[in-house]
């Protein structure tokens, strides 16, 4: 069989063109900053009080760097794993959780060292723990593409929000006088302003990573619906966060609001703003970056236009053609010529069989007397 012969290999499904080292490392030293940072801060409090409420003030940040970092490791890892060969879907589902269960261990043990014998820390590490195993467990599905377009849309809204915090007060001060009300007021909208443009970030560089990993992999791409599922996913594991924080650390964010009225009023408002934010930065990072990539669509034939047949232009080209060319002219006219003689032709022997056969049609013809036998 020759080489022209030989049928081309199909093309594999679309799957992750990057190893997602550099996005695990990085999400390694979020997650470290927000844990050494709570424990730096919890064991500064000189009194029991404040330890209580620095604690459930740290948990959601650490839940969440916790969530991302179990996912992005675990994608690292399977990635890795997957050089020796195609891994089944049980055993990529188990490495990946395994993968995020190590990663909320050793995040456990920073905070549970603070103290042993208290179940405050207790709860904060296993809560950790958690997050990072599910979002091990989240790498396991068969979209590392989307994962890994999530992991980094995550980081960038961990940027945003970072920086947006240190400029917060003279944020608010700019817009908002000296009374209470006010200062509330600035301060929720700037909290929605904080989610929709989080949200557009996170539309924006889950986008552009997808299309990354497109033209690296030769042109493979994902569904369209998942860009916006990826544009999603930086909200999508706020909400998980927010769901774990309010579940797992539920003892943690009660024993606070215990400490005095003024607290539990501020952890309600917290946790309703944190909420809101993670809803608005879904919403707006799935339509943004589904708008997004249906700029990129083109439109699909209209059917009239596949099913129109190509006949009648085909011959009426011809004739036109032939109409132009004064020798098909001519020889059109010629042939016009040779019928009408023929016509006439044909209408002469019709004419003259005409004649033979009057005769026949007025009677029998009668014989004629000749000499008989006997003269």
């Amino acid at each position: 069989m020759s080489s022209q012969e030989v049928a081309p290999a199909p093309k594999p499904a679309a799957a992750a063109s990057s190893n997602g080292f550099l996005l695990a490392a990085l999400s390694l030293v979020w997650m470290g900053a927000m844990l050494w940072s709570a424990r730096a801060t919890i064991t500064g409090r000189v009194d029991a009080e404040a330890e209580v409420t620095s604690t459930a003030y740290a948990l959601p940040g650490a839940i969440s760097a916790s969530l991302v970092t179990g996912s992005t490791v675990a994608l690292a890892v399977l990635a890795l794993m997957s050089r020796r060969g195609e891994l089944g879907a049980s055993t990529r589902f188990a490495i990946a959780t395994g993968s995020g269960l190590l990663v909320g261990v050793l995040g456990a043990l920073t905070i549970v060292t603070i103290n042993t014998e208290g179940w405050l820390y207790a709860v904060v590490g296993g809560t950790v723990a958690a997050a990072a195993t599910i979002g091990g467990a989240l790498a396991g599905f068969r979209i590392p593409r989307v994962v890994h377009a999530v992991g980094w849309a995550s980081v960038a809204v961990f940027v945003i929000g970072f920086v947006l915090n240190l400029f917060q007060g003279p944020l608010i001060d700019a817009l908002s006088s000296n009374s209470a009300g006010s200062r509330a007021d600035a301060n929720q909208w700037i909290s929605y302003g904080q989610g929709v443009l989080s949200g557009l970030v996170a539309a924006l560089v889950s986008y552009q990573v997808l299309r990354r990993d497109r033209r690296k992999s030769g042109g493979l791409d994902v569904p369209w619906g998942l860009y916006g599922l990826a544009g999603a996913g930086a909200g999508l594991l706020l909400v998980i966060a927010e769901i774990l924080t309010r579940t797992a650390g539920n003892r943690v964010l009660d024993l606070a609001g215990r400490v005095s009225e003024l607290e539990l009023v501020v952890q309600q408002m917290l946790s309703g703003a944190r909420l809101n934010s993670a809803l608005i930065i879904l919403f707006v990072g799935a339509i943004s970056a589904t708008i997004a990539v249906g700029r990129t669509i083109s439109p699909a034939p209209d059917d009239s236009e596949l099913d129109e047949p190509a006949a009648p232009a085909s011959s009426s080209a011809a004739s036109s053609s032939a109409s132009d060319s004064p020798a098909a002219s001519s020889s059109a006219s010629g042939s016009s010529d040779a019928s009408s003689s023929a016509s006439g032709s044909s209408d002469a022997s019709s004419s003259a069989s005409g004649d033979v056969a009057e005769p026949a049609s007025k009677g029998p013809v009668k014989p004629q007397p000749g000499p008989s036998a006997a003269s």
